[in-house]
């Protein structure tokens, strides 16, 4: 495969898409829990904001489920395959079910291209993939992926079926990310850039930018920024635990502990020490208080 190599632990498969996806997909995933879909009755974990969208593909077990709240028993469901739009705060699922599933992590303007409309349209929510697709294409995808043997034949077939969805667009003179958008979203992801600046460079009013930005992300620069800065603190945290949060909060561009320690509650609905103390296995999907560790 080249430099597509492969990522597996037990029945996970972690690896970059084809070539031809890279400038739409960041990541491709699939994941089988051993031993078949151990029960944890009320589990629920808080699924972090990463400033990115993803598509995912249930292939056992109930429909996802999201709850408004810690206090919300009863939740809503979302179907089997489901897109998660950009957000700027945790949610929080139910998680009682482990569930085999494959699924993919989206660039910035791929939406539009991969599942026919902008990031701006689905961002804070999730939507069944059929009000995107049709139900038919949905329900064949959704099949297709059941019948194929192991995570890495599904996450092959899952490529085929976006390369094809891509195609599509493409020959249809459809475009991704905005060529202003484009040009500072480096910037904006790294947090060192003044958005007035990004503004004058980009030849458009400061409304016509933000417009254009919140399009093609599904956040306004400033909120994209918070969540992406955010996003680093959590990657230095999870591959770094012995630093203390001080160091963790200047290497991420906060101004100090505290105000990163703000940042969390607010973004994640705990503080880093209770994140810490949660012990995820991954450091974007973290047990509700209360609950026992979970995975995909």
């Amino acid at each position: 495969m080249g430099n597509d190599r492969l990522i597996a632990a037990a029945t996970a498969v972690t690896r970059p898409p084809a070539p031809c996806l890279r400038p739409y997909l960041r990541l491709l995933w699939a994941w089988a829990p051993e031993g078949g879909a151990a029960r944890r009755p009320g589990a629920r974990e808080h699924v972090l904001p990463t400033g990115g969208m993803h598509l995912v593909f249930r292939l056992s077990g109930p429909p996802l489920r999201l709850f408004g709240s810690a206090a919300d028993a009863r939740g809503q469901t979302f179907g089997h395959a489901i897109v998660g739009g950009a957000r700027s705060a945790f949610y929080l699922r139910d998680v009682s079910v482990a569930t085999r599933s494959v699924g993919a992590q989206l660039q910035p303007g791929a939406a539009r291209m991969l599942l026919g409309a902008p990031e701006g349209a689905l961002a804070g929510a999730h939507t069944p993939l059929e009000a995107l697709w049709g139900r038919s294409a949905a329900d064949a995808a959704l099949a297709q992926l059941h019948a194929a043997a192991d995570p890495e034949a599904q996450l092959a077939l899952f490529e085929r079926l976006l390369a094809r969805r891509l195609a599509t667009s493409l020959n249809a003179g459809l475009h991704g990310l905005h060529p202003a958008v484009a040009a500072s979203l480096d910037a904006v992801d790294r947090g060192d850039a003044n958005i007035g600046t990004l503004v004058a460079r980009s030849g458009y009013s400061h409304r016509r930018f933000i417009a254009l930005f919140r399009g093609d992300t599904g956040l306004a620069p400033k909120e994209y920024a918070r969540v992406r800065r955010f996003d680093r603190a959590l990657s230095l945290a999870g591959e770094a635990r012995r630093h203390d949060w001080a160091e963790i909060a200047l290497a991420a561009g906060y101004s100090d502990q505290a105000h990163l320690s703000r940042e969390f509650s607010a973004l994640a609905g705990m503080g880093p020490q209770a994140w810490r103390e949660r012990g995820a296995p991954s450091p974007r999907h973290v047990p509700a208080a209360g609950q026992i560790r979970s995975r995909r």
